[in-house]
């Protein structure tokens, strides 16, 4: 039990501080080849802060332990609303005013509902991951072109700008960017097999433990990107972060997962797991939108996702411990 709970939190340490270095290099490759600070704010940064939860899930895919493949794409989206947006807000209120993010909100809706659509029967197939990640692919190219077309917008370049701030050598940056993958890789693997062990010791089934502590651990990289972004007044950044990083989970990580192997998704996950990650998605349009003036995520309202996010974590675990 030992070993696993290390193998855990060493993982967990490993993932966060390679998945920073991986997003540095590949940012600063993207700038030294020219790519718009746009096209780095919204394909780096929204891959970089996923690509935890992706290789995760992937690899849990490989192992035959769906509940953790699922539960951290599903509990990573969770966390992203509820605690960090919520976490975010109590230290600073996040304005929404960014066009790019009014589009974002609606099309993430949408894609929560076509997944819940998708899984509904209680069955993963690879058709069902294959429609995912082609539909994720044309939203990829759809967001792309109307950033494009948007000039000036805060969100796409203040979020590249900001990662290309201290743009690093080009041989540093391949480096950065191959060695941060690698250990993404290996720390991922890591993570996996603590996390599975510790489950399997504690009686507790793989879904718990993906939509607790993976999904908490692969989330690191939104939290801080997001607490960062807010303390230097960058709302749109915070927001987006979030918005895009589950628009990634939803549709290219269990549709990644998928395409590896098909699965059965556990009954709580449909009838538990997905209202409360669309009830969170569809509370910001009340929380921060206003149809004649920005819309704002305040402190009152960082503090009641919050209290979601501590709310559903204890049922969780209560449900765990008292069957």
């Amino acid at each position: 039990m030992l070993i696993p709970f290390l193998a855990l939190c060493a993982g967990l340490a490993l993932l966060v501080w390679s998945a920073d270095h991986f997003i540095d290099g590949a940012a600063s490759v993207a700038r030294h080849f020219s790519m718009p600070p746009l096209l780095i704010g919204m394909i780096i940064v929204g891959f970089g802060t996923s690509a935890p939860e992706m290789v995760v899930s992937a690899l849990a895919a490989m192992n035959g332990t769906p509940g953790i493949a699922l539960g951290n794409a599903f509990g990573s989206n969770i966390t992203n609303i509820a605690l960090i947006l919520g976490f975010t807000a109590l230290l600073k209120p996040i304005e929404i005013h960014s066009q790019v993010l009014r589009k974002e909100l609606p099309l993430l809706t949408a894609v929560t509902a076509v997944t819940a659509y998708l899984i509904h029967e209680g069955t993963l197939t690879r058709t069902d991951a294959v429609i995912m990640l082609v539909l994720f692919a044309g939203l990829m190219f759809w967001t792309v072109r109307q950033g494009m077309q948007t000039q000036g917008d805060p969100f796409g370049e203040e979020m590249g700008n900001e990662l290309c701030a201290q743009c690093m050598p080009l041989g540093r940056a391949y480096f950065w960017l191959v060695t941060g993958l690698v250990l993404l890789i290996g720390s991922s693997r890591l993570l996996v097999w603590g996390a599975v062990e510790i489950a399997h010791a504690l009686g507790v089934s793989d879904l718990i433990i993906g939509l607790t502590v993976v999904a908490l651990g692969t989330s690191l990289p939104e939290l801080a990107s997001s607490i960062i972004a807010s303390r230097k007044g960058e709302h749109d950044i915070a927001l987006g972060n979030v918005l895009g990083s589950n628009l990634f989970n939803t549709l290219a990580v269990v549709g990644i997962a998928g395409v590896i192997r098909p699965m059965d998704v556990e009954p709580g996950v449909i009838s538990r797991d997905i209202p409360v990650m669309t009830a969170l998605t569809l509370s910001l349009f009340l929380i921060g939108f206003r149809f004649k003036r920005p819309g704002r995520i305040n402190r009152y309202a960082g503090a009641a996702l919050l209290t979601c996010y501590i709310g559903y974590t204890a049922f969780l675990v209560r449900t765990t411990l008292f069957p």
